[in-house]
């Protein structure tokens, strides 16, 4: 993986510096320590607001009301394209004021959204965590189950992301969704256990990744249909098929699969696969 580490490290600095490419002087303005402001003082003698107001208020740090305006900016950009979500709308989700939002965001909707962009792509990228044991086959089909349920759970938001044209949509942004590419495809490529994939295989695995996500979006289109077992598992045998064809010109693709077959049992997707390939090969003799 010549290059891996290097780049893992550029993330990781990506990942903790200002979120979301947030300009210096915003990282700087969201990261004082200064806590919220008191409630106003009242004068003696006046009554105070009603009981439900005084409960609602809360005092937090600026690490936590950050967070809490963020995950709110996710909920609504998960199921609304970002141009259909105001700060108006980002403040009333999170039970805070339009001027507090832009205290913690003072570039508004644009370094809100690619913050909230930032947090769903670190989200995105720990779907395609994966110990590297046991068959490849049910490794994948781990990853692509909490893909998959990431892009259930932010079908609209995940459209508009990857489906590009948003007005929000800048040079910034279009790198942070450039990253989850990268970073799945060589989180797959350690599980092919390959100390410096070629290009063949390197090329094989990013088509894969880019068939998943215009699957998705696709899957989307079509109102969440097939099931999604059955995306998971169809997704699983693109695969399969990716590194057979690329294995029967590239030996370190047969290295690869030969010893990923070794230890894929007959009754998993492998087996499954070969059983229903066959059959359907049976007319192509005449090739051979």
């Amino acid at each position: 993986m010549a290059g891996y580490a290097a780049r893992h490290d550029d993330r990781q600095r990506h990942r903790f510096g200002a979120p979301g490419g947030d300009t210096p002087a915003a990282a700087s303005a969201a990261a004082r320590p200064a806590a919220e402001p008191p409630p106003a003082a009242r004068p003696p003698g006046t009554a105070g607001p009603p009981a439900a107001r005084r409960g609602s208020y809360r005092r937090l740090s600026v690490e936590a009301r950050r967070a809490e305006l963020l995950t709110a900016a996710l909920g609504l950009f998960a199921h609304r394209v970002p141009e259909d979500v105001s700060l108006d709308d980002v403040a009333a989700a999170a039970g805070a004021s339009r001027p507090l939002v832009y205290r913690y965001f003072p570039g508004g909707k644009q370094q809100l959204y690619e913050a909230a962009l930032r947090s769903a792509a670190d989200e995105l990228e720990r779907c395609f965590e994966e110990p590297r044991s046991g068959p490849l086959s049910g490794r994948l089909s781990r990853v692509l189950d909490r893909y998959l349920a990431f892009v259930d759970e932010h079908d609209a938001g995940f459209s508009a992301l990857l489906q590009s044209g948003s007005v929000v949509e800048t040079s910034r942004t279009n790198a942070i969704v450039d990253e989850v590419r990268r970073t799945a495809a060589e989180e797959i490529l350690l599980h092919l256990a390959v100390k410096e994939p070629g290009v063949r295989l390197r090329m094989m695995v990013r088509t894969w990744i880019t068939a998943v996500e215009a699957a998705s979006l696709i899957w989307l289109d079509e109102e969440k249909q097939p099931p999604v077992e059955e995306l998971r598992d169809w997704l699983v045998d693109h695969f399969v098929a990716l590194l057979t064809a690329t294995a029967t010109t590239d030996p370190q693709a047969a290295r690869v699969i030969r010893a990923a077959l070794v230890i894929e049992p007959a009754e998993g997707p492998v087996g499954r696969l070969a059983r229903r390939v066959v059959p359907a090969l049976g007319e192509a003799s005449h090739l051979l």
